[in-house]
């Protein structure tokens, strides 16, 4: 472990004491240590966190190093002697880009639990569990093996769901008609009407290539839903880019050979423009100190708002093709790996109130991403590799999900901070569930045998992450949010979380978990007194239940007469209270909510106040290009 003594730890925000101390680096994390602080203070960075490096010219005072990390913290260093800054500055380079995935964090976390543990971990999350919770097999899908070994597609996982009255030689010629031969295949059953939403890749069609088991695929995709006489195909991207790719003899479905298909484009841009876009909002987080007008016009120039509502509107397009026009939708982009698994996987959380709870929405990842192949490791560039191949693909859908938490605050399990743990271990590579770029990638990596999941870690960790004012599972059955340009909010928890000076100092979802827990402990000592009480009255012990039934009855009625009376929440658990004794959650909350409620629809620009941060490069390398169609 090296370690460099007198170095600075600047502070956004100028009125406050610079920090001094020490830092070291250990094989996993670079850890500050604040020596000039009363209390030890220490600050820990993931070196697979980090994701530029900066040394700046030598001033004064030392030598700054700037950190960029992919959660969005921003630390900014300045160490005493520049030959120590120089080598701090080399070991970071080394250290945030492995070369091989053996180096990746994964291997060698270990969290001292027994083998049998961490075999169970991998088996808690389980897809074809979810399959048959839709109601597959049934009369019009089947779960196929024509992919145990890989022979359809590399990329996929073993198991594959596709019609029933599909063929062998359907599978095999579709799998050679279409890219990386990601065939059609079954993201979500609609039960209630038998509508299905599938993905896949585009087809090798050019200008006139046309496969007749494609063709006779798709058909069989189509009939597998008889109360609907067409199906409707999806491109997620501009017909610009798609047409870019018919000339390279790849492209989009002909209407003329398919039976009954009606074609829609939605424009959604290709990686190279989201990682361009992602970089210019990270510039507005980060400057010094905008005026209003210069945040709200960097914030609109960056686009980003722009795109998360293009994978907004196209993930709200299938949930209303599937339940208004009762339609299956066949979806895909170019590789069937990035846009595809954004729109399905949230056109699943607007259909299915079970992918808002904490087990549903771990499922929901497993199923749409990580089974399907989205290229997590190049995506999220955990080893030393291209750098157009970066992309916040898996950003963007986490961020439509905490979007549709701000349209629909009771109607999920879990709060924003559970958003933040995923998207950070998305990038720590602690866990071996996003390493690798598919499922044959893991398995040849054994990472069932040498790493541990993500999923049993966080459920241990569920009181935590829960939403105080979820009303239960079958209080929302389908989602329908606004798309319109002002119901889209700049999420400041996510992109400046680290500033703890722009939020306010009593954070309403802290409260509201500090009520819940306050109420519990409450009913059980409420429960223990009314035990005794019977006992000191000389009653028998058959009689406690009975009493306690009258106790706990005649105490909910006691409650004072508001918009949320106890019979609102029967069946669930009691809502929390609030500071000023109203209950939250329901559609009347407390004061102090709907204050919060009011002002965040006012301005859905929450802008961070306070000064701003130092000018720098940014954290992602921006490769973008104005006339950069090829979608990859």
């Amino acid at each position: 472990c090296e370690h460099v003594e007198n170095v600075k730890l600047l502070d956004r925000y100028t009125n406050r004491k610079t920090a001094n101390g020490t830092l070291y680096l250990t094989a996993t994390h670079l850890i500050y240590v604040d020596a000039s602080a009363a209390v030890r203070k220490e600050t820990w960075i993931l070196h697979h966190h980090i994701a530029a490096v900066e040394k700046l010219p030598l001033t004064a005072s030392g030598c700054p190093l700037l950190i960029h990390c992919k959660d969005f913290r921003v630390a900014h260093f300045v160490v005493g002697q520049e030959r120590d800054c120089h080598e701090v500055y080399m070991s970071l380079l080394k250290l945030s880009q492995p070369v091989k995935p053996e180096e990746l964090y994964a291997f060698s976390y270990n969290p001292k639990m027994p083998k049998d543990n961490r075999e169970m971990g991998w088996k808690l999350i389980d897809v074809k569990m979810d399959y048959q919770r839709m109601g597959i097999p049934n009369a019009y899908w089947e779960i196929s093996d024509a992919n145990k070994d890989y022979e359809v597609c590399n990329t996929y996982a073993p198991e594959l769901v596709v019609p029933k009255a599909a063929t062998r030689a359907m599978v095999l010629g579709s799998s050679k008609f279409r890219s990386r031969g990601r065939i059609p295949v079954l993201s979500y059953f609609y039960k209630e009407n038998n509508a299905a939403i599938c993905r896949c890749s585009q087809p090798l069609s050019g200008f006139s290539a046309r496969c007749l088991e494609d063709e006779q695929l798709l058909q069989e995709i189509r009939e597998a839903n008889p109360g609907s006489p067409f199906m409707y195909v999806v491109d997620t991207r501009p017909k610009l880019n798609a047409m870019a790719n018919r000339a390279a003899g790849k492209g989009y479905e002909n209407v003329d050979n398919y039976d009954n298909i009606r074609f829609k484009f939605i424009g959604i841009e290709n990686i190279h423009v989201m990682r361009s876009s992602l970089q210019k909002l990270l510039e507005v987080c980060e400057a010094k100190s905008p005026s209003m007008s210069d945040f709200l016009t960097g914030l609109e120039n960056s686009g980003w708002l722009r795109h998360i509502k293009a994978v907004m509107d196209a993930s709200v397009f299938l949930a209303k093709a599937v339940t208004d026009e009762k339609a299956s939708v066949l979806v895909h982009c170019s590789d069937g790996w990035d846009r595809t698994a954004q729109v399905c996987s949230l056109a699943c959380l607007l259909l299915d109130p079970f992918y808002r709870t904490f087990k549903g929405f771990m499922v929901l990842i497993e199923k749409e991403w990580i089974a399907m192949g989205h290229k997590f490791s190049h995506r999220c560039g955990h080893l030393e590799g291209d750098p157009k191949e970066v992309s916040p693909v898996f950003t963007q859908f986490i961020e439509c999900t905490w979007q549709l938490m701000q349209q629909f605050p009771c109607a999920f399990d879990f709060n924003e901070r559970f958003l933040f743990e995923i998207h950070d271990h998305i990038y720590s590579c602690q866990f071996g569930n996003f390493l690798g770029t598919c499922h044959k990638e893991r398995e040849d990596l054994k990472i069932f045998e040498k790493t541990h999941s993500l999923w049993p870690f966080l459920l241990q960790k569920k009181q935590e992450f829960r939403n105080p004012l979820y009303k239960g599972f079958t209080a929302y059955k389908e989602l329908q949010p606004n798309t319109l340009p002002f119901s889209f909010q700049f999420w400041c928890g996510m992109y400046n979380r680290f500033d703890k000076g722009m939020h306010p100092k009593q954070c309403v979802l802290d409260h509201l978990l500090s009520c819940v827990s306050q109420k519990l402990e409450l009913e059980d000592v409420a429960t223990e007194l009314e035990n005794k009480l019977p006992l000191m009255d000389g009653h028998l012990p058959d009689e406690i239940p009975i009493l306690t039934k009258m106790v706990t009855s005649s105490t909910s009625c006691s409650k004072s007469p508001m918009l949320n009376t106890p019979q609102d929440y029967e069946g669930e658990e009691a809502p929390p209270l609030l500071a000023n004794g109203t209950i939250a959650g329901k559609d009347g909350d407390g004061p102090d909510l709907q204050l919060k409620r009011k002002e965040s629809l006012g301005n859905p620009l929450a802008v961070p106040e306070g000064d701003g941060a130092t000018p720098t490069s940014g954290t992602l390398q921006s490769t973008a290009r104005a006339g950069d169609l090829q979608d990859h």
